[in-house]
């Protein structure tokens, strides 16, 4: 990290990635071609992330030939004139990580992984999930991602003075 006075821990990265509605993430097929989505994902712990998608398609092809993900994530994203020299910047709350992906096999992982999904995206919906899942589970692909290292997570934001808060500072 070029500006060492915005790093924030890992576990601030992690709530970016909580917060974010789309995780963006990027890998390479066979042939070294990038491919990058937004895609809905869910974490359930510091290393493990969830997501679903169609059993076929260029996805899946390219994570089966490279199963390497890069992950990048931005809240708060805000244009602005810097407050005390009138600069154009922007404030943002970013993440990012390195994983590795799996596709999930066994029934009972990919149901709870499905759960965990529509929980943080339709909480109040969950009435619908077994008979949504009965219909769609076969022909629905769960994917876990599991990070390799530590998440790094960046941040320029300012305080109410004017000044950037760096060196990781809460207010």
């Amino acid at each position: 990290m070029r500006k060492k006075s915005r790093e924030m821990s890992a576990e601030w990265a992690l709530e970016v990635f909580d917060k974010a509605p789309f995780i963006t993430v990027s890998m390479a097929s066979a042939d070294g071609n990038p491919y990058g989505l937004p895609l809905s994902l869910v974490r359930t712990d510091e290393k493990t992330f969830w997501f679903h998608c169609a059993t076929e398609g260029k996805k899946l092809d390219v994570l089966k030939a490279n199963p390497r993900v890069f992950l990048s994530a931005v809240t708060r994203c805000r244009p602005l004139r810097g407050p005390k020299d009138g600069s154009f910047t922007l404030e943002f709350h970013s993440a990012t990580a390195v994983g590795k992906v799996d596709i999930v096999e066994d029934e009972n992982t990919r149901k709870e992984a499905l759960r965990a999904i529509c929980m943080r995206f339709l909480p109040h919906q969950m009435e619908g999930f077994e008979e949504a899942v009965s219909r769609s589970l076969q022909k629905t692909a769960v994917v876990r991602i599991t990070l390799t290292e530590p998440p790094v997570g960046k941040r320029k934001q300012y305080d109410a003075n004017g000044d950037e808060m760096k060196y990781g500072r809460m207010e």
